[in-house]
């Protein structure tokens, strides 16, 4: 793997944690912070794919609004729709 180094700036607590982490699960602070934004990254990647159904949901069903999700949804809660 080739790599490339960054300098970034942290504060000392969290360095403290980051450090505490790694040697409980007998990594370098690199490779413990590698593997937290790579969970990062892909979370992010996951929830975009959710959200962008989401749109495309609503665009199909005509949704334009945020109310009218809240309108929606509290007519399928209580079986009529808002006041």
């Amino acid at each position: 793997m080739q790599t490339r180094t960054l300098n970034i700036s942290l504060p000392k607590e969290m360095v403290k944690k980051i450090d505490e982490f790694a040697e409980n699960e007998y990594r370098s602070r690199s490779e413990l912070i590698r593997e937290a934004l790579r969970i990062y990254m892909q979370r992010m990647k996951d929830w975009n794919k959710i959200f962008r159904a989401g749109r495309e949901t609503a665009k199909r069903m005509g949704i334009r609004s945020e109310k009218q999700i809240d309108d929606i949804v509290y007519e399928f809660r209580h079986g009529r729709k808002p006041h």
